[in-house]
């Protein structure tokens, strides 16, 4: 009899494919965004299972068939969580969304505590763990994604079911200070101390953690030091560390030197007529600092008058959420901010500030990534913050500068290399551009040439190998790639 395949199991509130209906009936593809960029390749070939929700309240044989059809092709398996209307509402718009979202974020003003919303988090957590229960085995290593989930080992326990289980927050942990304005803080905390390791984006992120459980359970003890530190609870103990996430460096890097990306990057330098590119890219979302941004540029406008007809901020804003009123609120004011600056500085044969308010092919955002001299990252708060690495990784040149915002996960990594600015100070970050579009080249390859060095070490299979040795004293290579896998469908 073979033993039991080993295998990794992730749990994400969504799978990493995008439905849409049309006519025709359902389609279906490959997912975008951080998380999918990160795991699909580690899953593929590797007897792997991804365990989300289909974003669709809708189930029938045509899906069931289409993610058949994906998992042959993807070389991992999907198992879909199927929720209601009532529960997307309740669990992701409300509770995921309109408080543990702002709150972590910093920016409490925003939460709207409903105690429906809790509820329905619950009733959606256990849900996820009765699929995680009946589709994985006591060999597998379950781990879970992101603020969406963190009562998956909670409920696993209470069910007597025994996995190992680490989980991993992909957006800041806030100061307990904050942390403890939410209702139900206590059973949060004690929700996220049954898992055997929880993973957070930097140091700082662990250590608001630890302040915050040493608030609500004062006989928690921290053993160790370093990235990764032990916790004991009295009569039990799990581990804490922090895991920087990253992208997979070689794949921007080949797509900015393939010789079609490169022209489009040509093109689009000689359409602006090789004036100076500041870039921005971000989804459309109020941590992002687009509005503050934008300001920014108008100060740099303003402060600076020998730049104008000489530079182009572009602006790519990628859609979400956009049934949610607050994000139409935004893009609005975003939309009057841009022609503003526009209606101000514009003249014949130059707008300043270039606004796309769309999704871009992979190949066409490379482009911007390579044409760009500035990449302008400024959030009001990340988790890490992927576009600042994507910009650098891409960068072959070595000749771009990155302006990143200090309250990004990712200037605890990149601080040393990149121009660090407080998202807030749109004068700070005007005379930042400014000292950024006249450093000597020889200070700018310096720079970028050690942030490239940065990215390409520490790269998203390493992120995920740190996680796996501090999870299960596991490799990657302990999940080999196999010519056939075959999957066990329940």
């Amino acid at each position: 009899m073979e033993p039991a395949l080993k295998r990794l199991v992730v749990v994400s509130n969504r799978l990493p494919v995008a439905l849409r209906k049309d006519e025709d009936g359902w389609k279906l593809k490959q997912g975008s965004g951080g998380l999918v960029t990160a795991m699909a390749p580690v899953l593929k070939n590797r007897g792997g299972m991804w365990i989300g929700w289909s974003g669709t309240s809708d189930s029938g044989a045509e899906l069931d068939g289409l993610m058949d059809d994906f998992t042959e092709e993807a070389g991992y398996e999907l198992c879909t969580v199927p929720l209601t209307e009532e529960d997307v509402d309740g669990y992701y718009y409300g509770f995921s969304n309109e408080i543990i979202w702002p709150l972590f974020h910093d920016l409490q003003s925003r939460c709207r505590f409903h105690p429906r919303y809790w509820r329905t988090y619950l009733d959606v957590n256990f849900k996820f763990a009765e699929v995680v229960a009946r589709r994985s085995s006591p060999e597998d290593y379950i781990w879970i994604q992101d603020y969406h989930l963190m009562h998956q080992a909670f409920f696993l326990k209470s069910m007597g079911v025994r996995r190992n289980t680490g989980f991993f927050l992909h957006i800041p942990f806030p100061p307990p200070d904050i942390f403890m304005k939410l209702p139900w803080r206590a059973k949060l905390i004690q929700a996220l101390t049954e898992f055997d390791l929880v993973g957070f984006q930097t140091v700082q992120d662990r250590r608001n953690f630890v302040g915050s459980l040493h608030r609500l359970m004062p006989e928690a003890r921290v053993e160790g030091r370093g990235a990764v530190v032990t916790i004991n609870m009295g009569n039990r103990s799990f581990r804490a560390g922090a895991f920087p996430i990253s992208i997979d460096y070689a794949q921007f890097s080949d797509m900015a030197a393939r010789p079609d990306v490169v022209q489009k990057a040509f093109d689009l330098k000689e359409a602006l007529r090789h004036r100076k590119i500041i870039l921005g890219v971000d989804r459309l979302d109020y941590t992002k600092g687009i509005p503050e941004r934008i300001r920014s540029i108008q100060t740099l406008l303003r402060r600076y008058p020998d730049l104008k007809g000489k530079v182009n901020f572009i602006q790519i804003a990628v859609p979400s959420r956009e049934e949610v009123d607050e994000y139409k609120e935004l893009r609005t004011e975003i939309e009057q901010l841009v022609g503003r600056v526009n209606g101000e500085y514009s003249f014949p044969g130059w707008v300043p500030v270039h606004y796309h308010y769309r999704s871009l092919p992979h190949e066409d955002l490379v482009a911007y990534y390579a044409a760009a001299d500035v990449g302008l990252v400024t959030p009001l708060r990340d988790g890490m913050n992927l576009v600042a690495k994507e910009y650098c990784a891409c960068n072959n040149k070595g000749d771009g500068v990155l302006v990143l915002s200090e309250f990004a996960g990712a200037a605890a990594q990149l601080q040393k290399h990149a121009y660090l600015v407080n998202p807030y100070d749109v004068e700070g970050i005007a005379k930042a551009l400014h000292r950024a579009l006249y450093w000597p080249i020889e200070e700018r390859k310096a720079h970028m040439t050690r942030l490239r060095e940065q990215i390409r070490r520490g790269n998203i299979f390493r992120w995920v190998d740190s996680f796996l040795r501090a999870g299960i004293a596991k490799s990657l290579d302990d999940f080999p790639e196999a010519d056939t896998v075959h999957f066990n469908r329940v």
